[in-house]
């Protein structure tokens, strides 16, 4: 019987958003958005992992930008388990995503510049441990 269990923290670093324009990233990272100088970081942390049968099916917790928490859902997609030939374990990964409101956590902006709806995309790569 699988124990259905396991624990999921990300921490993000808003200083290093990658859109290809230097100019665009630095308006990311400036006082209308992310004001990566005052919040380094963003974060989520599970506080509960649903499955369908022996997959998660999706991790509710936290996500703190900004300063501000507020729960989110994200769900699974294309997650997979294969046996790692070079560490003879378990090898679980998969894409985690969720679409969040940025100006629920206070961010600035008009939506000229960024949606307010944003797709969140987290992609996890686990070993399973041994007792």
């Amino acid at each position: 019987m699988q124990a259905h269990t396991g624990q999921l923290e990300v921490t993000i670093d808003t200083s290093a958003p990658a859109s290809g324009v230097p100019a665009l990233d630095g308006m990311l990272q400036g006082e209308r958005l992310f004001r990566s100088s005052e919040f380094p970081t963003a974060r989520f942390v599970a506080t509960d992992m649903r499955f369908d049968g022996d997959k998660p099916a999706e991790v509710r917790g936290d996500l703190t930008l900004l300063g501000v928490t507020h729960p989110v859902t994200l769900k699974s997609q294309r997650f997979n388990c294969y046996t790692n030939a070079m560490l003879k374990r378990e090898v679980c990964g998969g894409d985690f995503e969720t679409t969040i409101q940025r100006s629920r956590w206070g961010m600035g902006w008009g939506p000229h510049i960024v949606a307010d709806d944003v797709r969140l995309l987290i992609q996890v790569e686990a070993i399973k441990q041994v007792n």
